[in-house]
C-alpha cells in the first residue's frame, strides 16, 4: 500500500505534488493547508486524512481535527502538525509512525522502534528549504518511508 504524505501546502497544490501523489491509495496532510480547495483536489486523487495546522482558521479549517489516528496495512499512523504538541506515548498507543508537519524541514528518525515522519513542505518555499514531500509503503510486515523532493520551476517558487 502506497500512502502519500504532504504538509505545509500554505495554499498552493503544486502539479508536481499532485503527480507524486497520483498512485497513492491514501492522502495524508499533516497540516496548514492554507485553503480548502487543496483538500479537494487531493480528494480527486485518493481518500484525504488532513489535520488543522496553525494558519488553519475558518469554518472549513474548524471542521478538520488538530489529530488523527490512520489505520493502513496492519499499522497505526498518527498525525499532528506540530511534533511539539505530541500529548501520548507511541509505544503505548500501539503506533508505527508518526506523522507531522510545521517546521517545513523534511525528516525520517526512528526512535525507539517508531518512525517520525515529517514531509517537509510542498507549498511557497521557505528559508532556501527544498520543497518536498513523502511516501510512506506499507505491508504488513514492512514500512519503507522516502522523502520526494519535487522538481520544481523557479516560478512557482
Amino acid at each position: 500500500m502506497l500512502v502519500g504524505i504532504i504538509s505545509d501546502t500554505h495554499g498552493l497544490l503544486r502539479p508536481e505534488a499532485v503527480d507524486a501523489l497520483s498512485h497513492a491509495a491514501m492522502i495524508i496532510h499533516a497540516g496548514d493547508v492554507g485553503e480548502p480547495a487543496v483538500l479537494d483536489r487531493l480528494r480527486e486523487l485518493a481518500p484525504v486524512v488532513a489535520v488543522r495546522g496553525n494558519i488553519d482558521r475558518g469554518s472549513w479549517a474548524a471542521r478538520l481535527p488538530e489529530t488523527a489516528v490512520v489505520a493502513a496495512a496492519e499499522h497505526n499512523i498518527y498525525v499532528l502538525h506540530d511534533l511539539s504538541r505530541l500529548a501520548v506515548d507511541p509505544r503505548k498507543a500501539d503506533l508505527a509512525v508518526v506523522v507531522y508537519g510545521h517546521s517545513h524541514k523534511p525528516a525520517i528518525e526512528t526512535r525507539d522502534g517508531i518512525i517520525y515522519l515529517n514531509p517537509g513542505s510542498a507549498g511557497p518555499r521557505r528559508f532556501r528549504l527544498p520543497i518536498t514531500l513523502a511516501r510512506l509503503t506499507l505491508s504488513a510486515a514492512s514500512l519503507h518511508p522516502e522523502i520526494v523532493q519535487l522538481p520544481i520551476t523557479e516560478r512557482r517558487q
